[in-house]
């Protein structure tokens, strides 16, 4: 049971940066200030970071739920 949970954890997490890669991207395409979109170009560098690390420490047999595949958005 603890494997299960941790598992929706990791979902979840994964989850959460990719749902916030995309708010920062849907940013970056509107009318912002230099020091904005400095700010939010730096956010959605550290959330593509923390996915790709968070998709990296998967086990390969993650039931193909790596960072870039379907089912995680």
């Amino acid at each position: 049971m603890d494997d299960d949970k941790m598992i929706d954890q990791h979902v979840a997490r994964l989850r959460t940066h990719r749902r916030n890669i995309q708010r920062y991207r849907n940013l970056l395409q509107t009318s912002l200030t230099d020091l904005e979109r400095q700010f939010v170009q730096k956010r959605l560098t550290k959330e593509q970071s923390n996915l790709e690390s968070l998709a990296n420490s998967l086990p390969n047999d993650f039931g193909g739920l790596k960072a870039g595949r379907p089912g995680l958005a």
